[in-house]
């Protein structure tokens, strides 16, 4: 089938790299999900996989370009213009404004750089006058500014006439004032004051008690982290959904039971799960904690990194996941 060109997709092969930068990949397993079936050929399944990903998620640009790509190659050219038009409106002006203003601050690094000026015109060109309002304001920077510089002014002179020095006047002798004789009064008695006692601070038993106890908690949330990272790369389903309590909010719109069978689909699915956790960071505040790290997830493909936050509430004599966040 062959393709149809168009000017807009000309602004989408500049706007896809941008895109691919600015995007988290904190949902690889749903780009993978889909991107697998475009590759199998299954275009119908892989547009109702992406519209129900975007029902959750409209803001997300990256699977709305998959969606515009996938209605292209199944022929529907009219409705994926319709999608790339209103991706580039939604995101055009903000990466032609930080895309113009890297290449002027390289063109002021490195005049001489013939390849500079001559992006720099494309992007104005793709674009409009967005960018060229911010290349106008950097490129007035470089002008020198004009020298304010007067000449100094001497200060006029003035004559002071001199002075005479006061004459000195001899002064009146004065009779001596007659003093009283010396009294030998008694001097009062002064009573040092004794030095305060003081006593260096002693930990209190209590304090040591809290502190251990929240250090045992720590722990606690951290071997939470671990079974849990564990049992999604085992695959273990029956685990890992046991690891979320029932307070859990699933992201989006969804209800409890829903997010479990596309969880289960989507574990099972995978021949193979990789999870890492690194830099795991626990705060404990109660019977709440907060677990902070960076996540390594593969699964078939090249790994994907993002940041995650699991907030924990412990129930009995065990920690439970009640939010997940991804990208904080």
């Amino acid at each position: 089938m062959k393709q149809t060109h168009s000017p807009v997709f000309s602004k989408i092969r500049l706007l896809v790299v941008l895109v691919g930068m600015a995007c988290a990949a904190a949902h690889a397993d749903d780009y993978s999900d889909v991107s697998q079936l475009v590759r199998a050929g299954k275009l119908p399944e892989a547009l109702t996989r992406a519209d129900q990903y975007l029902s959750t998620q409209p803001k997300d640009p990256q699977m709305r370009f998959i969606k515009g790509v996938i209605q292209r190659d199944s022929g529907k050219t009219a409705e994926a213009i319709t999608t790339f038009t209103k991706l580039t409106e939604n995101l055009g002006v903000f990466f032609a404004n930080l895309a113009s203003q890297a290449y002027n601050m390289a063109l002021q690094l490195d005049t001489a750089n013939p390849v500079v000026p001559t992006k720099l015109a494309l992007i104005r060109e793709i674009f409009g006058s967005g960018s060229a309002k911010v290349a106008h304001t950097a490129a007035s920077s470089q002008q020198p500014a004009a020298s304010t510089a007067t000449p100094a002014v001497k200060p006029p002179v003035v004559a002071v006439a001199p002075v005479s020095p006061p004459v000195a006047v001899a002064p009146k002798p004065t009779a001596p004032t007659p003093t009283a004789p010396a009294v030998n009064a008694p001097l009062p008695t002064l009573t040092p004051t004794p030095p305060v006692a003081t006593k260096a601070p002693v930990e209190s038993a209590s304090a040591r008690a809290t502190e251990s106890a929240s250090s045992a908690q720590v722990k606690e949330v951290e071997a939470a982290v671990g079974k849990w990272a564990t049992a999604w790369s085992a695959r273990d389903v029956k685990s890992y959904l046991a690891a979320y309590g029932k307070d859990f909010d699933p992201p989006g719109s969804m209800g409890r039971k829903a997010w479990e069978e596309e969880r289960t689909q989507r574990i099972l699915g995978k021949s193979a799960i990789s999870v890492k956790v690194d830099k795991l960071v626990v705060s404990v505040n109660g019977n709440l904690a907060s677990a902070k790290f960076g996540q390594d997830y593969k699964a078939g493909g090249p790994a994907v990194s993002s940041n995650k936050t699991l907030d924990f509430a412990k129930v009995g004599e065990r920690w439970h996941i009640v939010k997940e966040t991804v990208g904080n």
